[in-house]
């Protein structure tokens, strides 16, 4: 088939073409390439957890409590600002343009706070490298998600996302050496800490040049040539490689190109004519957001404050932490495409919430140990992390090509939003209280989120298993075949 032109409206049958795409070498590419946002934010929120011990007795910074707690929040409110202005900027502009631009942002703005000298600079810098962050988020995903065949779309998206849980470990290992004192001098540690993340993205930086726009973004904004000669150019690639590639299967798509989708557009698609899907997308990361964010921010408190272990050691509780929610996504991804995004997400997210009511009353009743404890937290995240990575998922394949990286972006600035600040919050006055049960009360509160959002999404959640973006989501720009 091939891509006409006539008066203004495009027919195509490009995206059919790459989600009928065996999996190679080229998806790879763009999973290692891209997929490394994730492993970047995990590293991010370690490494502001464990350096804030030395930030206090940094002989240029000796920030006080409330100095540190400002720096996660500028951080924080730097990702929903960024995950905003660049998501619009990626609808807008392009994928490709995007991925660039947020990288490089977060990549000086990460090295540029290990030369912070003041507490002034080090909350630009920190909001900033947020800002790289929550940018990423949109382009990525969106970019992620257009390229992979749909029938691993689920397992793709899913392990991505649980790369966030590498990114953990990396930092949580890395902490452990370099923020030992007689390895390098008091102020020198926490400084190391933010190169490694420079680093990171000045490795992939050069890979992402080997990826080209997304077809689909082109195709919308009247560049089909270009759209058609990427896609060819793909499937070169695979033939080269032996494969045999079939006709695409349905009808091509009719859509009317425009060289962009208005604000009061983008607005009326999320939460009017899809609100159903705005609700579920609302309800997963609300969930998900509170759920993690309350009890990851405030694992080392559980741990010293209960459980008294040493700060100098919360880090080794962390890896295995991190590991059953690396391997959650990692093993069930492939459900989500076999049973169904319905039934799987629903599961998940039932599951995670009644392990932690359960795990709470033990915690509550004095029952567990610390081992037990990690033990407990370790299984709770094995489904909670697949469950909060199907929450991306779910808001990302959700919505119409043409928002969808703004769609991205409101979701996920919601939900750093809420998780961020009030999760933690919560979570910390009840941990000062010292009792057990006051605890326990605020991980029922996490359950009621997580099990709540289970059943809107087996009520309203979209079976969006195995199906192109233009079969789950029309694009705005479709043109119908009826006169």
């Amino acid at each position: 088939m091939h891509t006409t032109e006539t008066q203004s409206i495009v027919e195509t049958d490009l995206p059919a073409r790459l989600d009928r795409l065996p999996w190679g070498r080229f998806h790879v590419l763009i999973v290692v390439a891209l997929g490394v946002t994730w492993l970047l934010d995990g590293l991010e929120v370690t490494l502001a957890g464990a350096v804030a011990s030395a930030l206090k007795t940094s002989p240029m910074l000796h920030f006080d409590n409330t100095q540190v707690g400002l720096a996660g929040s500028a951080y924080i409110a730097g990702a929903v600002c960024g995950a905003l202005g660049f998501g619009w900027l990626t609808d807008r502009l392009g994928r490709r343009k995007l991925f660039f631009i947020t990288l490089t942002v977060y990549l000086i703005a990460t090295a540029a706070t290990a030369f912070s000298w003041s507490f002034a600079s080090f909350v630009v810098f920190r909001a900033l490298t947020g800002a790289g962050i929550g940018g990423e988020y949109a382009a990525i995903n969106s970019t992620i998600q257009e390229f992979t065949p749909a029938r691993v779309r689920g397992w793709t998206d899913l392990g991505i996302n649980g790369t966030f849980w590498v990114g953990a470990g990396i930092g949580a290992a890395g902490s452990l050496v370099v923020l030992e004192p007689h390895l390098l001098p008091p102020d020198w540690g926490w400084r190391v800490c933010f190169f490694i993340g420079a680093v990171l993205a000045l490795v992939i930086l050069p890979m992402r040049s080997w990826i080209p726009e997304s077809p689909r973004w082109l195709l919308t904004h009247g560049e089909h040539d270009e759209a058609r000669a990427i896609v060819e150019t793909i499937e070169a690639r695979f033939r080269k490689a032996g494969h045999v590639l079939g006709d695409p299967p349905g009808k091509p798509l009719r859509l009317r190109a425009q060289s962009h989708t208005p604000l009061s557009t983008v607005l009326h698609a999320i939460f009017v004519q899809h609100r159903r899907r705005a609700a579920v997308g609302l309800s997963l990361m609300t969930a998900q957001a509170f759920f993690y964010n309350a009890i990851f921010f405030t694992y080392a408190l559980v741990l010293t404050d209960f459980y008294h272990v040493a700060g100098g050691d919360v880090g080794l509780y962390l890896l295995p932490f991190a590991l059953g929610n690396f391997l959650g996504p990692l093993v069930l991804g492939r459900l989500f495409d076999v049973i169904g995004r319905r039934k799987m997400i629903a599961a998940t997210y039932a599951i995670s919430g009644l392990l932690l009511t359960g795990s709470g009353y033990l915690f509550a009743q004095g029952m567990l140990t610390v081992t037990t404890q990690t033990i407990a937290w370790m299984v709770i995240f094995f489904f909670a992390s697949a469950a909060a990575s199907s929450a991306y998922l779910t808001v990302s394949e959700s919505f119409p090509l043409e928002i969808r990286a703004l769609a991205i972006a409101v979701f996920y600035a919601f939900g750093t939003a809420l998780g961020g600040i009030i999760g933690p919050v919560f979570f910390g006055h009840l941990i000062d209280t010292h009792q057990r049960g006051e605890v326990f009360t605020g991980y029922l509160v996490g359950s009621a989120l997580m099990v709540g959002a289970a059943l809107v999404a087996a009520i309203w959640g979209v079976d969006a298993e195995r199906k192109s973006l233009e079969q789950v989501a029309a694009p705005l720009s479709a043109v119908s075949d009826e006169p």
